[in-house]
């Protein structure tokens, strides 16, 4: 019987320890000229854990994705940018080469205001998280980016 409740603690500890861990995101906006700006999510896992690449392929991981709020005041230049050490590996439980971050993220849009007007970039950005045994459940994280 001490041996049934001692596993089943340790069960719970492992699962609420594993649910505890979330990415920490960061958001910026640097100015590039008089209307162009680059807005910078950056994501900041735990130790140990990884986020996925835009480019992951179907059939893969959640891969990260981006959309922003129909903002009449600006317009998105290009598609959004990747800067981080990428890991690529075949996954053979996917059966995909697997892209993924190693440490921080940065991912970068491009932005044109249309005019010399203040606004804000807002959308949500849906992640997945994983370290070498277990992967979180996507989550859905809201941003709103301030442009002067």
């Amino acid at each position: 019987m001490k041996r049934i409740t001692f596993a089943l603690v340790l069960v719970l500890f492992f699962a609420a320890a594993n649910a505890q861990q979330k990415i920490s995101w960061s958001y910026a906006a640097k100015k590039l000229a008089d209307n162009k700006y680059e807005i910078h999510i950056t994501a900041n896992p735990p130790s140990g854990w990884h986020i996925y690449s835009q480019l992951t392929p179907d059939g893969g991981p959640i891969p990260t994705t981006f959309k922003f709020n129909n903002n009449a005041l600006l317009a998105l230049q290009g598609k959004v940018g990747e800067k981080g050490k990428v890991i690529t590996y075949f996954d053979k439980n996917f059966k995909v080469n697997v892209k993924y971050f190693e440490g921080k993220a940065d991912f970068v849009q491009v932005v044109m205001l249309k005019g010399k007007i203040k606004t804000n970039v807002s959308g949500e950005v849906e992640s997945m998280i994983c370290n070498d045994r277990v992967c979180m459940p996507p989550t859905t994280e809201k941003f709103s980016i301030s442009l002067n």
